[in-house]
């Protein structure tokens, strides 16, 4: 079951990430975190609601974790490369 949770994260943030970058080129990075918070709401609700999760704070609470931390892990390596271009 964690595998599906993963799967329906990752199409909602390629959903979502696709139709930002077609609507508006430029979104701040300030408000990438409001993203993420919208992009788990609704991949809370599909796992719930497809029974994936039969506990709606589960569902809740693991797609939150989930998209938090890909947010989190993006940054990382943006950060990352921009230290190591900043070093050169």
């Amino acid at each position: 079951m964690q595998i599906t949770y993963i799967i329906v994260v990752a199409l909602i943030t390629y959903i979502l990430g696709a139709f930002t970058k077609i609507k508006w080129d430029r979104i701040p990075n300030k408000y990438i975190p409001i993203q993420n918070v919208i992009i788990a709401l609704i991949s809370s609700f599909i796992c719930y609601f497809t029974k994936l999760e039969p506990n709606f704070l589960n569902s809740l609470i693991l797609c939150f974790m989930a998209t938090m931390g890909a947010g989190g892990t993006s940054s990382l390596i943006k950060l990352l490369k921009n230290n190591d271009n900043s070093e050169n």
